[in-house]
């Protein structure tokens, strides 16, 4: 969002960022061309005097919203009604299923001319299948009763789309696939910075590399065990972007396997380009995905990749192996031997930033005006 606010921004058009709370690590790196509304949404039931002006959409949400875990962006929903009022824009982009849902309430109950567009990011049907957060596993029959309002609807994926027409029950015809931007134009410049980690100096075993939270939708413990079956046969080094709950876990699995010691938990970082210009490969292990934009970036970089074969995204990125190896889910011998093959016989930098230069964000930008606009 942050790079298509940008870019947006640099063809002219007024750009607002609209926070249901302004928090995070990226909350610095906004770029000073957008303007920044924080709504500072406070607890979920803070919505309900205004739900109850639409009885259908109260009893819809019912008791998700007194529960102590509702979405805290469900309490955005009056102050998003006065924001619209008051700015009147010509269009709303959301993003994430509840934001998505807060929206769309938020714009028919202040009545105003608006255009509202929601882009969905996930595969819906794996991450409702795979979710043990009750909130999550409600999401389908709210995405059949709200989702069908927005004006326009924008999948990150075919694979997205697709499956979002099946759990939603919304007409294909009605969804728009448009590919997040991952090759920005200030990429060139951060892959210059150092990243300061001794493992990529000259001489040092080729390092691989991972990002992504440590959740289950990640399988990070998948890379782990690929890592181990790579480095008994050579010297290998894994670098991990990312921090969750899984942490642990992953720690204990490493020094299992006896890794460890050839494993970094580098955390979170906020350039992950200037690792992804000098890792040997970039792997992605995940579950499931919507479009793993890591992939593109890394590719953006010139750095060989490597992915599962997940629901949805990285065959639709790679062209079916065309641009990087894809292995089945889960399966870390196969992933290893896909590293493996990879570090012997890498894909030339310039083919992987030329495909990379599908997912730009000019090429984004251009199609979200088109889907703003209407």
């Amino acid at each position: 969002m942050l790079n298509l606010a940008a870019a947006l921004a640099s063809k002219g058009r007024q750009v607002d960022l609209v926070m249901g709370r302004l928090a995070g690590h990226l909350s610095d790196d906004i770029p000073a061309s957008v303007n920044v509304v924080d709504l500072d949404a406070p607890i979920a039931q803070a919505a309900i005097p205004s739900l109850l002006r639409r009885p259908g959409d109260a009893a819809a949400l019912g008791s998700l919203m007194l529960s102590p875990r509702a979405p805290r962006v469900l309490g955005a929903i009056p102050s998003l009604i006065r924001y619209l009022k008051r700015a009147r824009p010509d269009a709303l982009l959301s993003t994430l299923n509840y934001t998505n849902i807060a929206a769309l309430i938020a714009r028919d109950l202040s009545q105003v001319s608006t255009r509202c567009v929601i882009s969905i990011q996930n595969h819906p049907s794996r991450q409702i299948a795979a979710a043990r957060d009750p909130r999550t596993r409600r999401l389908a029959p709210l995405m059949r009763r709200f989702f069908p309002r927005a004006d326009e609807i924008v999948a990150v994926s075919d694979g997205v789309a697709a499956d979002l027409s099946q759990v939603a029950e919304i007409p294909r015809q009605r969804i728009r696939t448009i590919y997040n931007p991952g090759a920005t134009a200030g990429l060139e410049r951060r892959v210059l910075d150092d990243p300061g980690h001794p493992w990529f100096a000259e001489g040092e075993p080729p390092v691989l590399l991972g990002v992504g939270k440590f959740k289950p939708q990640k399988d990070l413990s998948t890379l782990i065990r690929a890592f181990a079956e790579v480095r008994a046969s050579r010297p290998a080094r894994l670098i991990i972007l990312g921090e969750g709950p899984q942490e642990k876990m992953l720690r204990a699995l490493a020094e299992d396997l006896d890794v460890s010691a050839h494993i970094a938990f580098a955390g979170f970082v906020h350039n992950p380009f200037a690792y992804m210009a000098r890792a040997q490969v970039f792997v992605l292990s995940s579950a499931w995905e919507g479009l793993p934009l890591a992939l593109v970036e890394a590719m953006a970089c010139g750095c060989p990749v490597v992915s599962t074969d997940c629901p949805s995204g990285p065959a639709e990125i790679l062209q079916d192996s065309r641009y990087g190896r894809l292995v089945p889910v889960g399966d870390h011998q196969q992933l290893a031997e896909a590293i493996m093959a990879t570090l012997d016989a890498p894909l030339p930098t310039e083919v992987l930033k030329a495909r990379a230069e599908v997912f730009s964000d000019r090429s984004a930008a251009q199609l979200y005006e088109q889907a703003l606009v209407g």
